[in-house]
């Protein structure tokens, strides 16, 4: 094995893959908690324009990293431990569960709804169009981020009982 600092290659990628993973559940927890809570409290044109700003603000690298980097490094992990049968389960449904539930219901669910609001010319809106989109809008995106919040904190969770199965030795 290889090894930086006396620590396994492997080992690393597991407690980055923990803590992207656990940053990712994080802000989708308190999206979940908080951000749609409280804006959902807003006129429907002050809620529009709120979310649109949020989406285009939060497309940036570190967002990236944080929400798309266990994509890649969950997976690449359970390969790493795939010589260990309890781990490569723990790790393979950390990942396909990531996977599914947070990827692709963010690309083919979220994203989708994400761009047909940044397209709304919020300006020139009628307060019954923007109640009509609102309504299109909200409930969908809100239930997908459900599933997604979810997802992530399971795959969070594995991702943690795996830390402590191959520390410990423990069995499951």
């Amino acid at each position: 094995m290889s090894t930086i600092l006396n620590i396994e290659t492997r080992v690393i990628l597991l407690v980055v893959a923990t803590v992207l993973t656990g940053l990712s559940a994080g802000l989708c927890f308190t999206w979940t908690n908080a951000v749609t809570t409280g804006i959902a409290r807003l006129t429907d044109t002050a809620y529009l324009q709120a979310f649109q700003q949020m989406n285009r603000t939060i497309i940036n690298p570190t967002f990236a990293l944080v929400f798309f980097g266990p994509v890649l490094l969950i997976p690449f992990t359970t390969y790493k431990y795939s010589a260990d049968p309890k781990l490569l389960i723990l790790l393979a449904s950390a990942a396909i569960l990531y996977f599914v539930g947070v990827a692709l219901v963010t690309m083919f669910g979220n994203v989708p709804l994400n761009e047909m609001l940044d397209k709304l010319d919020l300006s020139s809106i009628s307060a019954e169009d923007a109640k009509a989109f609102r309504t299109q809008f909200e409930a969908k995106w809100n239930s997908l981020h459900l599933v997604r919040t979810i997802t992530s904190a399971i795959s969070l969770t594995l991702l943690v009982i795996t830390c402590l199965v191959r520390e410990n030795g423990a069995n499951i």
